[in-house]
């Protein structure tokens, strides 16, 4: 081959060897200035071309290294187009807040109207957040009842294209933590999941929240109490009733790969199912919470209120398939007395403390804001501790098993306490608290003995307590302790005062 170059420079050269490699053609010993040229374009051009053939190569293999679960699973429909999530926001930084909750309540548009009367008891102003409904809903119109300023967001339509063996709207719950996700909120720390007949008590969320570094992976909340749905479903899956805590960085993890875990897990019943599933795959574990209560379980939940465990109350659920908290009162009746001492000092509401009347060995049981139990007789502190069992299983109605240890309620009358519900509180200078009890008539039966009968001369209970301290739950937990105080004049047999404080450092209860 020859390269005619048309200059007298050249022409001493115009043999070339017949086997020369076609790269002989690109490239070359450049001779005068404009072979320069000629080279730099060539190199580039070249350059630009393995650029580009690398680019296209990489954007294939890393789009099809995600696995395809579908043929294992029998699925035959085409993988749900992912529209765009916006990446988190930096961390915001400082003591958390409610408003750097958002809530996430699963609702239904032929229910919400009614189960927002639940919703309502929590919801401030303050509050972040929606309700996520199948379709629109008609509110009243010219009603200024609260409820309805509730916000409300129909659910993004993708999620009915998924397959689903048991319950359709498990999917569309399950796939709310992506339409919150998306809206992209400013300065949101956690994502709380919630059904619209569950009731949060916020000062308590944003106090177990506080403990746990929101810039983590976190999957926060409570198992059920009744062993047989744990066995059913999972022990270390949050249940979606009692509410859940999702902190940022999982919330964006789970947000992108919701749609292939609805797709994998179309078999599960639950959303909280789908949502335990999907976090595992990710690596995250169940944190386990003792204050978020599923309340899986039937009958008069007395017994478990009474007694709960020494953690912030943070929710209650299934309230509407209860009796009634307290006596001759609806459910909302109900909570809303429970909210007045809860106002007052949330972070000891339903805090259990247990003393003795040494004088007349009486033991005593007091759940702060709700009920006091009284025994005509000695108990020890552990047994006090355990709740009396006036409920049944959630599924088959049964004795148990719970995951808790509880004590029966005797057939004597004599054996059962005598009961106090409270019925008002107040605030004392803003450092403190009186709170009142009356008693109550739980059909427990009749008892002649002479000390049951003493008892039962007590009408009323006055509680008077500091408010708990807000470092309370940052330390190590210790109950508190309670002493009966002597009272006089005629009223000394139907009413008592009782105190509660801090034990003292070599206290035994």
């Amino acid at each position: 081959m020859k390269l005619n170059r048309g200059g007298s420079g050249e022409h001493g050269h115009h043999h070339h060897h017949h086997k020369a490699l076609k790269f002989s053609n690109l490239f070359f010993m450049p001779e005068r200035p404009r072979d320069y040229f000629v080279l730099f374009t060539r190199v580039s051009v070249l350059t630009c071309l393995i650029f580009s053939v690398s680019l296209v190569l990489r954007i294939t293999f890393l789009s099809s290294s995600a696995p395809d679960y579908s043929s294992s699973y029998g699925l035959r429909f085409p993988a749900v187009p992912q529209k765009a999530l916006a990446l988190p926001p930096k961390g915001s930084t400082g003591p958390i807040n409610i408003s750097h909750i958002q809530f996430s309540i699963a609702g239904a548009a032929e229910t919400w109207l009614d189960r927002s009367r639940y919703t309502s008891l929590w919801w401030r102003n303050s509050t972040r957040g929606f309700v996520w409904l199948d379709k629109p809903v008609k509110f009243p119109k010219n009603n200024s009842d609260n409820r309805f300023s509730i916000p409300v967001r129909v659910s993004d339509s993708g999620w009915t294209r998924f397959r689903f063996s048991s319950s359709r709207a498990a999917v569309r719950i399950a796939r709310t933590i992506w339409d919150s996700y998306k809206l992209n909120l400013p300065d949101v720390r956690w994502f709380v999941m919630g059904d619209d007949d569950t009731v949060f008590f916020t000062d308590n969320l944003v106090k177990v929240l506080s403990k746990y570094d929101h810039e983590q992976m976190w999957y926060i909340g409570g198992n059920s109490e009744s062993v047989e749905q744990d066995v059913m479903h999972a022990y270390d899956m949050a249940f979606g009733g009692g509410g859940f805590a999702i902190s940022r960085p999982l919330a964006a993890r789970l947000a992108a790969a919701m749609d292939g875990c609805l797709q994998r897990y179309f078999y599960f019943y639950g959303s909280d199912q789908r949502i335990a599933a999907c976090v595992s795959e990710i690596g995250v574990p169940f944190t386990e919470e003792r204050g978020f209560h599923q309340l899986d379980i039937r009958g008069d939940p007395f017994g478990f209120l009474a007694a709960h465990p020494l953690a912030p109350l943070v929710s209650l659920h299934h309230l509407v398939f209860l009796d009634s908290i307290f006596p001759n009162q609806n459910p909302i009746e109900s909570l809303q007395t429970l909210m007045t001492p809860f106002t007052l000092d949330p972070h000891r509401i339903l805090q259990q403390i247990n003393c003795h009347d040494r004088k007349r060995q009486w033991s005593i049981s007091i759940s702060w804001g709700y009920s006091i139990q009284i025994y005509s007789f000695f108990l020890t502190a552990k047994e006090l501790e355990k709740p009396l069992q006036t409920f049944k299983t959630w599924r088959s109605s049964s004795d148990g098993p719970f995951t808790f240890n509880t004590r029966p309620l005797k057939p004597d009358p004599c054996e059962r306490p005598v009961t106090y519900f409270m019925d008002g509180a107040e605030d004392v200078r803003g450092s403190g608290t009186k709170t009142w009890y009356s008693v109550a008539d739980k059909n427990y039966g009749y008892c002649g003995k002479r000390e049951h009968s003493r008892v039962t001369r007590v009408k009323r209970i006055l509680v008077t307590s500091m408010k708990m301290d807000p470092e309370y739950w940052n330390k190590a937990p210790r109950r508190q302790c309670c002493e009966v105080m002597e009272g006089g004049g005629r009223r000394k047999e139907k009413e008592m005062l009782i105190r509660i404080r801090k034990c003292r450092s070599s206290e035994m209860i």
